[in-house]
């Protein structure tokens, strides 16, 4: 079992504070890809709103989420200790599986047999969109 990852949020105002933090990355991540991009001033302002920076946000914070991956054994040992609901995506007879307890009492987590990689990713997303999107 290991951990990937930078941060995972002991509070719903660590959670905020990590989001609002990753707002001037974002934008600067925006911007320098808009210019790779050879955006001029007139499509930079047509075409990067408010909603892009703020997808970028979302996806940075998500990408820093940390998360647990170790075998089935080990999840469903997790499991037992862990008060809180936990939302499992993918099927039980998958021999590995990623999980994150959010600030809030809820975890999600997601079975994998090969790509660690991919199920982390997925995982992230999913940590976002169930666990912190609402309280950030």
């Amino acid at each position: 079992m290991h951990t990937v990852g930078a941060f995972s949020p002991a509070s719903i105002e660590a959670a905020r504070e990590r989001y609002e933090a990753a707002g001037p990355t974002a934008q600067t991540v925006v911007r320098e890809v808009a210019k790779a991009m050879a955006f001029d001033r007139e499509e930079y302002d047509d075409r990067v709103t408010t909603d892009v920076v703020e997808t970028a946000r979302d996806a940075l914070f998500a990408s820093m989420l940390e998360v647990t991956v170790g075998s089935r054994e080990e999840f469903e040992e997790w499991r037992e200790s862990y008060d809180g609901e936990v939302t499992t995506a993918g099927h039980e007879s998958v021999d590995r599986v990623v999980w994150h307890a959010g600030p809030d009492g809820d975890a999600v987590a997601a079975t994998f047999q090969n790509e660690e990689d991919a199920a982390v990713a997925t995982l992230r997303r999913q940590a976002f969109g169930r666990l912190y999107r609402d309280l950030v």
